[in-house]
């Protein structure tokens, strides 16, 4: 497979984090998804009872949020180039913060785009939604439909910088793992 940076991506509630733990019980270094923990801390700092599925309704600065946000995941990056492994997954990429912000119809500049033009993984893999595992919580606000919603645009926003997302298949968790693992023998 040689050294490789591969993204996990898909909406809220696809079975994307079941398979990166799965990956990393396999023994793969994985870089676990940020965004949930910055959205707790942002619920909790907001101190509001009710939340929609957006979390930047209750930040102070959304435009802040999303930087914050872009810098994890890029220093993330950074960090798996120094590695010594032979692959790196992601449980989410660079990218995926503009698909959000195109989905919540926020504007973002060339600091944006150049942080996905200039960190750029070898493959990328989507899971899709799927009805029969869609579950919301606490950190996952997102309606089934809004799911469906935030695929499109992860995958319009992987193809526009390039990429062409190989779609994962609904399946047993280890049978995806498999399929992951098996595309990338033949890339």
């Amino acid at each position: 497979m040689g050294k490789s940076k591969v993204v996990i991506t898909g909406a809220p509630g696809t079975g994307k984090t079941s398979i990166v733990n799965g990956l990393e019980s396999k023994g793969f270094h994985c870089f676990h998804e940020i965004i949930r923990d910055m959205t707790s801390k942002a619920k909790e700092e907001g101190q509001s009872e009710d939340y929609i599925s957006n979390p930047l309704v209750f930040v102070d600065d959304a435009l802040q949020f999303n930087k914050d946000l872009l810098e994890g995941r890029t220093s993330h990056y950074k960090a798996s180039l120094k590695m010594d492994t032979p692959i790196s997954f992601f449980d989410r990429g660079i990218p995926d913060v503009l698909a959000y912000m195109d989905f919540f119809g926020q504007e973002y500049d060339n600091f944006f785009i150049s942080h996905c033009e200039d960190h750029r993984y070898d493959s990328v893999f989507i899971v899709p939604p799927w009805k029969e595992i869609y579950v919301s919580d606490n950190e996952r606000m997102e309606t089934f439909e809004e799911a469906e919603s935030i695929h499109h645009s992860l995958m319009k926003t992987y193809t526009q910088f390039g990429y062409n997302p190989i779609e994962v298949p609904k399946d047993a968790v280890l049978n995806r793992i498999d399929f992951i693992l098996e595309t990338l023998k033949k890339l």
